[in-house]
């Protein structure tokens, strides 16, 4: 019988391997808010290993959306700029121990994979459009 761990891992990688580039981007927004949300809980039991662990998991999701950057367009200098704050501001809750950094990263996180996701869905609908 397979736990209920190894089938959201299962589900999980299945995810990750049909997905397309932009649903990896969506999952990898969703991910470090998870990680993020996760490091606030670990600061509130005083837990600060973990809280270690997840704030770095986070800071590895901003260096891969870093990383995936495409130069090409004005705005992958911004993202970068914007992206390089979180990363302070994450470092920062993680030598204080403060979730109110925490917090701010989190709306800026989830504004940004709100509008990808808006962009990604508009690109689809003009596909369709146009075809």
């Amino acid at each position: 019988m397979i736990n209920n761990h190894q089938a959201q891992d299962t589900y999980l990688r299945t995810q990750v391997q049909t997905a397309t580039p932009g649903e990896l981007t969506t999952l990898l927004f969703n991910g470090c808010i998870k990680f993020m949300k996760q490091a606030i809980d670990a600061i509130k039991r005083k837990d600060y290993e973990s809280k270690n662990i997840f704030i770095k998991k986070a800071v590895d999701i901003v260096d891969e959306l870093t990383i995936t950057l495409n130069h090409n367009y004005e705005i992958s200098k911004q993202l970068e700029q914007l992206y390089s704050y979180i990363k302070d501001r994450l470092f920062l809750a993680n030598l204080k121990g403060s979730s109110e950094y925490i917090d701010e990263c989190i709306l800026l996180m989830v504004e940004l994979r709100d509008t990808w996701v808006q962009a990604i869905k508009s690109l689809q609908t003009q596909a369709k459009v146009s075809s």
